[in-house]
């Protein structure tokens, strides 16, 4: 087969830029080979095959052992066909002797990220941005390249919550296979499913709630009841003050009430730089700081 931009001859010169430097953008596979190894005659045509058909996901650097004995040392080869596989630098599996075709598509799968991930990634960035919609599309793109992925679902589904959209929600929660193979973070997310889909409370309520707390700021009953009305109209915020005032007048009050209506919503509210800030001040209020 003809070489390509995928599968070259590799020599010591330039080891470090076509494997070291390569490898922290892709995964590299050093076949070690010489023209008189009946086995290699067989696996390396494989390895080219392979790395045209995965399109550059991995690249193939070939060494002729006997011309590269300098190189064979350094990888300490002991007998060839020789593959290994190199990533971020580090040699991180390989194997010797001819292998068929299926065995070897399954060790360069093991290498590689699951499909969908690179989509992850930028779904993360467009999360972070506050892009919602881009997030939702990039997690539905990659879903659609791998759709038992449930890391991918659950990434969808937090987003989904984010933009209010509690029925798709829902239905994507329950169309998880059983058992999730992230139990805590399904349980979060229907947590957070439930909190969201509580009835707004009614405003004058509200109002009169907080009037209560004005009127008697150590009413710590009041200021609890307060607090769960505000969570209930997802004034998050709001409510994490609350809840805070009530840890630093009394952290013993009800059994620790304040203390631990905190730590459910870190685990329910979707904000992450609002739990990031409360844990922080419930950790300098236990502290006394």
């Amino acid at each position: 087969m003809a070489k390509s931009a995928f599968v070259y001859d590799l020599t010591l010169q330039d080891f470090e830029t076509r494997v070291i430097d390569a490898s922290h953008e892709v995964p590299v596979l050093v076949d070690f080979w010489a023209p008189w190894c009946g086995p290699c005659r067989t696996l390396t045509p494989t390895l080219e095959k392979l790395a045209e058909e995965y399109g550059g996901r991995f690249l193939l650097a070939k060494v002729n052992a006997d011309e590269e004995q300098a190189l064979a040392a350094q990888f300490r080869v002991r007998g060839i066909p020789n593959v290994k596989a190199v990533i971020n630098g580090q040699i991180v599996d390989e194997f010797t002797g001819a292998q068929p075709e299926a065995a070897v598509r399954a060790f360069i799968d093991r290498l590689l990220p699951a499909p969908g991930e690179d989509l992850r990634a930028q779904a993360q960035e467009a999360r972070e941005r506050g892009e919602l919609e881009m997030a939702a599309a990039l997690l539905a793109q990659a879903l659609g390249q791998d759709p038992e992925n449930e890391a991918l679902r659950l990434d969808l589904v937090e987003v989904l919550l984010d933009q209010d959209a509690l029925e798709d929600a829902e239905a994507l929660l329950g169309g998880l296979s059983s058992p999730a193979q992230d139990e805590p973070r399904v349980a979060q997310l229907q947590q957070r499913l439930a909190l969201l889909s509580q009835t707004p409370q009614d405003a004058g309520e509200v109002a009169t709630l907080a009037a209560s707390v004005a009127a008697d700021p150590a009413n710590l009953s009041a200021r609890m009841a307060y607090a769960q009305a505000l969570v209930g109209n997802r004034q998050f915020e709001q409510a994490f003050a609350q809840l805070l005032e009530v840890v630093r007048r009394d952290r013993n009050f009800e059994d620790e009430a304040g203390r631990k209506a905190m730590v459910q919503l870190f685990g329910t509210v979707g904000d992450d730089t609002l739990v990031r800030r409360y844990r922080s001040e419930l950790a300098a209020t236990l502290n006394g700081i």
